[in-house]
């Protein structure tokens, strides 16, 4: 596949049957974004499409990123690069370790340059200061936000949808981080789907005025980006401790899905949505007859930093 074109009908479906569906008469089906490109998935395909399009028609062919040592967009990124050959600097926080993670190792084999910043200094990433010494370091560069939550980004998630899901399905239920991967589906929705976005975070309800934020800064209309929010939900209770978090009761959840319906999650994103989605089954949050389709945002390099799922 080449990586700056993507063909929605190609996409991998798959059926979970599970007993909650039958007992409360729904369909749930999974996309299978995970299956997109070895190494450049999910949505986060999406995500970097157009921010790479924007990198190569710059003369410096350079991007520059953020994120953690398990950060799956940093992973992505650097992956992404390579293949468009495009040079990319990952900024990450904290100090340089002895040992770097396999995110971070995979990263630096794929050609990304890493430069470590205290997590003071990085908390500052987003002012015109750190910009200033960022390029007063690197030179000429197109700036990708950590998550790759952009412009470029949610122009890219538009496309995660297809014609036939707009038919087909009545809800669209993905795992939420920044919400601009929600703020996409949205814009290009071309029926009355319902959203539900799962936050990975504690305290995720702040993602209702994220999501409005992104549609907002990509119509320029603040009135119109309101029309919106009916449109969605955001379901805050399935963090299981917060970002980065994670309990035995999710890892067995984890293992049971798998070993069932061969359908691999992550500890961080991809598990903790699909089981607050079964939760609202159980809870008849979700009518019955609803056809719901799962959005598989990738993400399952993740695992590797999880010792019960590696």
């Amino acid at each position: 596949m080449n990586f700056l074109t993507a063909n929605n009908s190609s996409i991998a479906y798959q059926s979970l049957p599970h007993p909650l569906c039958e007992e409360r008469k729904i369909t749930i089906d999974i996309k299978r974004l995970d299956l997109l490109h070895p190494t450049v998935n999910g949505n986060k395909w999406y995500k970097l499409k157009y921010n790479l399009e924007r990198t190569i028609a710059a003369d410096h062919r350079t991007l520059i990123t953020f994120g953690g040592a398990w950060s799956n967009h940093i992973y992505a990124t650097a992956a992404a690069g390579n293949l468009a050959g495009v040079k990319t600097i990952g900024v990450i926080r904290g100090e340089e370790p002895k040992e770097l993670s396999v995110t971070l190792q995979f990263a630096k084999e794929q050609g990304m340059e890493l430069c470590f910043v205290s997590r003071l200094d990085y908390e500052e990433r987003n002012t015109e200061e750190f910009k200033a010494w960022l390029h007063d370091r690197f030179g000429a560069f197109h700036i990708v936000p950590e998550g790759g939550s952009n412009y470029y980004g949610v122009n890219g998630c538009m496309e995660i949808l297809s014609e036939t899901d707009f038919k087909t399905y009545t809800h669209v239920a993905c795992a939420c981080g920044t919400g601009a991967t929600l703020a996409g589906m949205l814009i290009g929705a071309k029926s009355n789907l319902q959203f539900i976005g799962f936050s990975a975070l504690k305290g995720g309800d702040f993602l209702q005025d994220e999501v409005i934020k992104h549609i907002e800064y990509f119509l320029m209309d603040r009135e119109l980006a309101e029309e919106y929010r009916p449109q969605f939900s955001i379901d805050s209770e399935h963090h299981f401790g917060g970002y980065g978090k994670w309990n035995e009761e999710l890892i067995a959840f984890i293992r049971h899905i798998e070993s069932h319906y061969q359908i691999p999650l992550d500890q961080v994103y991809t598990g903790k949505a699909l089981f607050g989605l079964l939760n609202q089954l159980q809870n008849r949050t979700i009518p019955e007859g609803s056809k719901v389709l799962f959005v598989h945002s990738g993400g399952l390099q993740g695992r590797l930093g999880c010792d019960a799922l590696c």
